[in-house]
């Protein structure tokens, strides 16, 4: 019996308009005036256009959830109300086919129950992607993600719902991008009211986007 080929994105649409929709978000949001925030949404543009290109591979990983996606109904309702409503609602049609994730062999006190990501570009897919990570994060209302960096990564967060606060320097709310420049030691504070959603995009060489351990360091006192 012939092997049954690999899908890709155009065997799964929902799957394409996800990333066309990132695509919008780092072609149309503004970089404030900022030459790095500009370079880097070009990179995360350049390295979604070459996935588009190729169709690429996609690999749909088992179901997941985690306790955090208990708030996700709630995120999503309030994000189809915000400014970046197409996203929301592309990300919305592929919920059945999340794997929500720690990213951690022993989860940090605290986080078990109020964070969890889902990748949807990568090494590991489900979009095959090895110059580009691509996924959302989850947040329950009230919690703090440690401080910690990503060695060789530049990062950026996208607000699609909730308001965030990093390193207690500014708030972010639907719209908003949150820029993280490689070794740059990060905090996230949720607001009490509501959960966060945010989009994510990692750029970097490829050693280090597959090389990474989430290391976090302990507040000062």
């Amino acid at each position: 019996m012939p092997d049954t080929p690999p899908q890709t994105l155009r065997d799964l649409p929902n799957w394409r308009y996800l990333l066309q929709e990132y695509d919008e978000l780092y072609r149309y949001l503004p970089a404030g005036g900022s030459d790095r925030i500009r370079g880097h949404q070009r990179k995360v543009r350049e390295a979604i256009s070459r996935l588009l290109k190729k169709n690429a591979v996609v690999q749909v990983q088992p179901r997941a959830e985690k306790p955090v996606t208990a708030h996700l109904r709630r995120a999503l309702d309030e994000g189809r109300q915000g400014v970046l409503a197409p996203v929301v609602r592309a990300f919305d049609a592929l919920d059945s086919q999340l794997s929500w994730q720690y990213g951690y062999e022993k989860v940090p006190k605290g986080l078990a129950n109020s964070y969890a990501y889902a990748e949807l570009a990568g090494q590991n897919g489900p979009v095959i992607c090895d110059d580009l990570i691509l996924g959302v994060v989850l947040f329950a209302p009230g919690c703090t993600y440690p401080a910690h960096a990503h060695k060789g990564i530049t990062e950026s967060y996208v607000c699609l719902s909730g308001a965030v606060s990093e390193n207690h320097q500014g708030v972010y709310v639907p719209g908003s991008m949150i820029f993280n420049p490689p070794d740059h030691l990060h905090r996230i504070t949720v607001g009490d009211r509501e959960p966060a959603l945010l989009a994510y995009a990692w750029i970097g060489d490829k050693a280090d986007l597959h090389a990474q351990k989430m290391v976090f360091t302990r507040a000062r006192k």
